[in-house]
């Protein structure tokens, strides 16, 4: 099924801006139910913590600190362990924030309002880019542009164009990968809803495999939160580290 997407648009000195207002929406949604998830929990922070909010947020930065340490040196890597943490939050909850809350207006256009924001390219490719422009900024800081520069002409210098296209195809497999999966599930999940609320026999059959996709779909996204998070951090360790 086709479903429209709302947008708004305006001209700024002549150049057309368009908003997808639906994208934009939960977005917002997914970072304020994170900051005040994380606020309440931690709220009442102790040294022995007596609450399962604390135990439940450390273990999670205990999570994101495995990952880094398995890919870079504690020294380097420690300053990284909030950006790690916030890119796992944002994507895990906005891949599966879609899954209890789709939402389809009922108008011509059936347009979409309610979905995964990590379900929109222009959303996983901005993040992808993100993650580039942050490794890029910290090769540069951590080990000087000479040394930063160096990493493109070891161990031969004609190997340098090479690995120029490596970092246009990486942002792309980075940000491509978690959209081609999570809009992927978001499309079956539409289809077997399409079929459960249809009103026929099949809908009664269609029920089971939802609730089962459903189930593998928060499965799906918190492995691609891990992945794209893994992805990053061992893509920044080669940047600050002078061991790669």
């Amino acid at each position: 099924m086709e479903h429209g997407i709302p947008t708004w648009s305006f001209d700024l000195f002549g150049i057309p801006i368009v908003f997808e207002l639906a994208t934009s929406m939960m977005i917002i949604i997914t970072c304020l139910l994170i900051f005040f998830t994380l606020f309440f929990m931690t709220r009442k922070l102790a040294v022995r913590p007596t609450g399962k909010g604390q135990v439940l947020v450390e273990a999670l930065m205990n999570f994101v600190k495995g990952i880094i340490k398995s890919n870079m040196a504690w020294k380097e890597g420690a300053q990284f362990h909030f950006l790690a943490l916030t890119l796992f939050l944002f994507i895990l909850i906005g891949n599966l924030i879609g899954i209890p809350l789709s939402f389809v207006a009922p108008d011509a256009d059936h347009t979409l309002w309610v979905k995964s924001p990590t379900a929109d390219p222009v959303v996983t490719l901005t993040l992808a880019g993100l993650m580039i422009v942050l490794t890029h900024y910290y090769g540069v800081k951590m080990q000087g542009m000479r040394g930063y520069l160096k990493q493109y002409v070891t161990p031969m210098w004609w190997l340098a164009p090479i690995k120029f296209i490596e970092e246009f195809t990486y942002n792309l497999t980075l940000g491509l990968r978690l959209y081609g999966n999570v809009y992927a599930g978001e499309i079956l999940l539409m289809l077997l809803l399409g079929l459960v609320t249809g009103g026929t026999i099949l809908g009664a059959l269609g029920f089971i495999p939802m609730m089962v996709w459903q189930g593998f779909k928060v499965f799906i996204g918190a492995i691609q939160a891990f992945i794209f998070v893994m992805l990053s951090m061992v893509y920044l360790s080669h940047k600050v580290s002078d061991d790669h």
